[in-house]
């Protein structure tokens, strides 16, 4: 087991950094994967990621060219993958924030070491998800129709429409994420210019780091502007993906008109998007030699975090089968065991078994605490989410009200390539961030570690520490 889950006796709980770390060997040890030089290992995954970016950039340009019949939408089913993938990688970029905000201001330490890496990935995440809507537009040259600002054909936005709030909602979310993870940055850009042994890496760390010379007015500044933006963004971890489920929330079709979207949607996202968290930071604190910042206690706390949002997600499951019996609606209940037992039931248990199911291992200490364990369970949770906003989209469309009308859906290669295609853009962008700008907040950390304390007593081990002082307050 990670040292990181021994807890002492005394303070009760596991240290927030491992090993014999002081302020010196953090920015040390952060600095220096930015500042050494460029291992194979980044070069190969870096052309992996390029080759999918390729494949996307082809498939979208070939999709402009020759419009969107290329994929497999049909009548009735005018939606599948492109608003699965949407609603997929938004959810994803749900943790950075929750991480970043809400843990944050209810002074969750251990939020620290994750922090900068999921506010990365949230970033990501959403871009990703914003070139859904804007090739499925057919013509993603005229996407300004979508903002309230005058042009050459005189069209307006319907602000009726829950898609028009999506835009809205998503570009809001962008821009605070944005600020929020640049604002969080700037200290540690600092160190990077201060460590710099270049000219050109001063120049640019100079520019990026605004100036930041790290007095008690700039940090006095800096605190202020990070408790505003946390508590702006804390509010849209809700909202964003509340407003995504009104896409269907607010329709009259059966599987979709229903009032428990907004909250189900929102724990599906922290769900997969811890999921994500997972996903990337197991691997890279492996290669990148960050287990004493990113420790098991952090990663059990994460595992802690999906076995309950997985728990919430099947209560809807659960929940939606109810209200579909219980409202005496013969058509909506046609719509749910049309799920579960219809064409499409594969998908259906797919989806139960990767959400519900495979996450109650979590109930087992050596499950939350085995890194194969959560690292393989973290995949099936992202799959799982998938399957499920696959089967809201498709199972109620390719079924409607006539029987004359039903239809099946099936993929084109061109569906599965710009699918594809955005995990390249994801990590394409991830593997850039992580080589040249820190992924741990080198300046977060060291607030929270014992040499912070003013009472810190030199030559004890760091998780005695505050436990000492406090002894000695009283």
């Amino acid at each position: 087991m990670d040292a990181a889950a021994t807890l002492d006796p005394e303070v009760g709980r596991a240290p927030l950094v491992l090993g014999n770390n002081d302020f010196a060997s953090v920015s040390e040890k952060v600095s220096s994967i930015v500042e050494r030089k460029t291992p194979i290992g980044w070069y190969i995954l870096f052309a992996f990621s390029t080759s999918l970016l390729l494949v996307w950039l082809l498939s979208v340009a070939y999709l402009a060219w020759t419009g969107i019949g290329i994929w497999g939408l049909n009548q009735p089913v005018g939606w599948s993958w492109d608003i699965t993938g949407f609603v997929w990688w938004v959810g994803i970029g749900h943790a950075g924030t929750l991480i970043s905000a809400i843990l944050y201001l209810f002074r969750q330490k251990w939020r620290t070491s994750i922090n900068r890496a999921a506010e990365a990935m949230t970033l990501f995440a959403v871009i990703c998800a914003l070139t859904y809507p804007l090739v499925h537009m057919g013509r993603p040259w005229l996407f300004y129709f979508t903002f309230p600002i005058p042009n050459q054909m005189g069209v307006w936005p319907n602000f009726r429409s829950p898609l028009m709030w999506d835009v809205f909602a998503i570009n809001t979310y962008f821009i605070v994420s944005l600020l929020f993870w640049y604002t969080g940055l700037i200290p540690d850009l600092a160190t990077l210019r201060d460590r710099a042994t270049t000219k050109t890496r001063r120049i640019v760390f100079g520019i990026l780091s605004l100036g930041w010379r790290g007095g008690m007015r700039q940090w006095h500044h800096y605190e202020k502007a990070y408790q505003i933006l946390a508590g702006l963004s804390a509010p849209l971890v809700l909202s964003v993906h509340t407003i995504v489920s009104f896409d269907f929330a607010t329709s009259v079709i059966p599987g979709w008109h229903t009032t428990i979207f907004p909250p189900y949607f929102v724990a599906g996202a922290i769900f997969s998007g811890f999921a994500m968290v997972n996903t990337l930071l197991i691997p890279a604190r492996q290669w990148l030699g960050l287990k004493d910042f990113i420790t098991m206690h952090h990663l059990e706390n994460m595992n802690k975090i999906i076995m309950a949002t997985g728990m919430m997600v099947g209560y809807a499951y659960a929940m939606e089968f109810f209200i579909a019996w219980y409202s005496g609606n013969p058509y909506e209940r046609f719509a749910f065991i049309n799920r579960a037992f219809g064409p499409y039931w594969w998908a259906y248990w797919s989806m139960v078994s990767c959400n519900v199911l495979i996450p109650q291992l979590f109930w087992l200490k050596k499950a939350r605490t085995s890194i194969p364990v959560m690292f393989v369970i973290s995949i099936f949770v992202n799959i799982g989410m998938w399957f499920e906003r696959f089967v809201i989209i498709v199972t109620s469309l390719h079924r409607d009200f006539l029987p004359s009308s039903w239809g099946y859906f099936r993929p084109t290669l061109y569906d599965i390539s710009v699918y594809a295609g955005t995990f390249g853009l994801f990590l394409t962008l991830f593997l850039l961030f992580i080589r040249f700008l820190p992924m741990i907040a080198m300046a977060e950390i060291k607030g929270v570690m014992p040499q912070a304390d003013p009472h810190h007593l030199p030559g004890l081990t760091d998780h005695k520490t505050s436990y000492v002082a406090a002894q000695f307050q009283s």
